[in-house]
């Protein structure tokens, strides 16, 4: 994805705990780096995450990560995590993800969650505050699938 197609972008350090042997960023910590992007873009658009979400009634669980690693990352590097909603289905919302160091790309994925009721934890619509502020925020398309 374009890098001019997100509008968030949240900034990180690379700390010493988060290497491996080799010096490099350890892999499954770009996926903690995906987790704060994500918290930091409901932060951004109004949904602060838990609050938000138990006011509704909802919380999400984690369906589906996938990861493309292109370039490590080492001690000390700051690294930016991009996100932006793809998609927002009746139950599901998608985002895409991107870690950059500068203008280098680092790191791609998406993480797919599906919203589910804090009472039985079974799948949930998408709450419309939600959508509204998902849709209100993002400059390009979001593929849509009706709320009903």
């Amino acid at each position: 994805m374009p890098r001019d197609a997100f509008q968030f972008s949240h900034s990180l350090r690379v700390r010493w705990a988060e290497l491996d042997p080799q010096g490099i960023v350890f892999n499954p910590n770009y996926l903690t780096y995906f987790d704060v992007g994500v918290t930091e873009y409901w932060r951004a658009i109004g949904c602060v995450y838990p609050g938000a979400f138990f006011a509704q009634g909802v919380d999400t669980f984690l369906i589906k990560a996938t990861v493309e690693y292109k370039a490590p990352a080492r001690f000390d590097d700051e690294i930016s995590v991009r996100a932006r909603v793809r998609r927002i289905g009746r139950t599901s919302i998608t985002f895409v993800l991107a870690i950059e160091r500068g203008v280098e790309l680092l790191v791609s994925g998406e993480l797919v969650y599906v919203f589910t009721s804090l009472a039985d934890r079974k799948p949930a619509p998408v709450p419309e505050m939600f959508r509204r502020a998902v849709l209100e925020y993002e400059q390009a398309p979001v593929e849509t699938s009706p709320a009903k």
